[in-house]
């Protein structure tokens, strides 16, 4: 039964590699080693690129709205159900419906070697260094620095690892 797992989601990911090269041609890099469980999701505006770097692992569920731009280093894996938008809705103008207001773009940046952790969701704008744990459940709306812990307390907890 294992065996069949392994082949359905092979077929899965490949799969997804071309529907995705087909409907965005040259404006999403899968590099070397690319490996996922299940089904992820890219959801990219007329002028977006994402460049994924080398041995990216992409679990369940995972999501990506981008305007302009999603930069993920190598060697990064992410838990199930991770969220990230580079844009966000303008709503100044209360008199005007929020859907006709356009967005706020900014490009998100994730170095190498990071753990995103299950349920994350990753604002525009933000930057995530080298070496870096976010623990599950974290919004994240700031930069993080590289050799960073992040976990959820009643605020945003930020540790320099060791």
């Amino acid at each position: 039964m294992r065996i069949f797992r392994k082949i359905h989601m092979t077929v899965t990911r490949i799969t997804q590699i071309l529907f995705y090269k087909i409907i965005y041609n040259n404006r999403i890099i899968f590099n070397s080693g690319f490996r996922s469980r299940g089904r992820f999701h890219f959801f990219l505006e007329k002028n977006a690129k994402v460049i994924l770097g080398k041995n990216i692992f992409l679990n369940r569920d995972f999501s990506a709205s981008i305007v302009e731009s999603l930069i993920i280093g190598d060697n990064c894996i992410f838990g199930e159900n991770v969220k990230i938008y580079d844009q966000n809705h303008i709503f100044k103008d209360k008199d005007k419906p929020i859907a006709q207001q356009g967005f706020n773009v900014k490009n998100v940046c994730i170095g190498r070697n990071c753990w995103i952790a299950s349920n994350v969701t990753i604002l525009k704008g933000v930057t995530i260094g080298d070496n870096v744990i976010i623990g599950a459940n974290c919004l994240i709306y700031k930069d993080i620095p590289s050799n960073s812990i992040v976990t959820l307390n009643e605020s945003l907890n930020i540790v320099k690892r060791g």
